[in-house]
């Protein structure tokens, strides 16, 4: 089951994109939230879908610290916390790629220096690719 405060987290991530689209001194203004944001909505939407496709047992929170790890080891992470074979999920790699993109920059964006337009778009892409795939998978 999805609940509101998900939905309200995905908002909020969807806000400060638009936000940071529509400002005129570009992306880099909005480096740090940015980093948040773009974390926080992949994890988010990710954890959506595994609910929806009934994968993670009860009461299971995603971590975006795990997803720093390589995949084969998110995804014994993710088998021990799921009720079904991670296999039968279509995208799942893809979006676990795209969301270690972005967590192994989370914290550089968030406490190091300001990185070029370019690397935010990028990242910025792979959040709306993760969101398009699990669209795409009817969430």
């Amino acid at each position: 089951m999805i609940d509101k405060k998900q939905l309200m987290e995905i908002d909020e991530v969807a806000d400060e994109i638009d936000a940071a689209l529509k400002d005129i001194r570009g992306l880099a203004a909005h480096q740090k939230r940015l980093a948040f944001c773009l974390s926080a909505g992949a994890i988010e939407i990710l954890e959506k879908y595994l609910k929806k496709e009934g994968v993670l047992r009860t009461g299971i929170k995603l971590n975006h610290q795990w997803f720093k790890k390589s995949k084969i080891n998110v995804k014994e992470i993710l088998a021990e916390k799921a009720t079904i074979s991670l296999g039968s999920l279509g995208g799942l790699d893809m979006i676990l790629d795209a969301v270690y993109k972005i967590e192994s920059k989370r914290n550089e964006l968030i406490y190091g220096k300001q990185v070029s337009e370019e690397e935010l778009r990028e990242l910025l892409n792979q959040y709306l690719k993760i969101k398009k795939e699990v669209e795409k998978n009817g969430i």
